[in-house]
């Protein structure tokens, strides 16, 4: 019920205030945030939350599966606005194990519009179609598969122009892929960061 959230965010709000008097001056000030996040929209993996960061150090883009798409001008607008104007220096992208978009990108059967969103993802079980047959169960594959998602995102996102001018501009800035176990609570690093002088987009 919405009265039930306004009574939440209340309660949230008093909290805070009565440990840190200041606390929303703060935020209210400013916009500062270390990191920029694109992540899935699952209600289960929120950005700050799975970080242990506060509200202002995480500057947040999520979509279905956190996929990264070249033509998305929502996540890319959110991306430019972290480089240009916040000055974001760390950009991770991460997925989780027990994707439900991974797992609709898998299947047979019609998932509406969905079905052209989570392309890139079927495109990748393709291509991975051998290495992901080692693994002996559907889930096991499936989280294979989320992995291998954003080890692409990270590619994708260093490949945008907006990512190729600011390394131009000699601006340092990393693109981490991370990957959030539901099971555990746990964020793991994939080994898979892009930054200047390591990645130069061909053709």
């Amino acid at each position: 019920m919405l009265n039930d959230l306004l009574d939440r965010n209340a309660v949230w709000s008093a909290q805070h205030s009565k440990e840190d008097p200041d606390y929303f001056a703060r935020l209210a000030g400013q916009q500062a945030p270390e990191f920029f996040w694109i992540g899935c929209s699952d209600s289960r993996v929120p950005a700050n939350v799975v970080a242990g960061l506060d509200p202002g150090e995480v500057f947040v883009h999520r979509n279905v599966a956190n996929v990264i798409h070249s033509a998305d001008l929502n996540m890319l607008s959110a991306l430019e606005f972290a480089v240009d104007a916040l000055g974001i220096r760390e950009v991770i992208v991460c997925g989780h194990y027990g994707c439900g978009g991974v797992k609709a990108a898998t299947e047979d059967f019609p998932h509406g519009l969905a079905d052209h969103w989570l392309e890139p993802i079927r495109r990748l079980g393709r291509a991975y179609a051998v290495d992901l047959a080692q693994h002996d169960s559907a889930e096991a594959r499936r989280d294979k598969l989320a992995e291998l998602n954003v080890i692409e995102g990270v590619r994708r996102v260093a490949e945008t122009p907006i990512m190729q001018r600011a390394w131009a501009k000699a601006q340092s800035i990393r693109i981490h892929g991370l990957i959030y176990g539901l099971k555990d609570g746990r964020l793991r690093d994939l080994d898979c960061t892009v930054g200047p002088g390591h990645f130069t987009k061909q053709g």
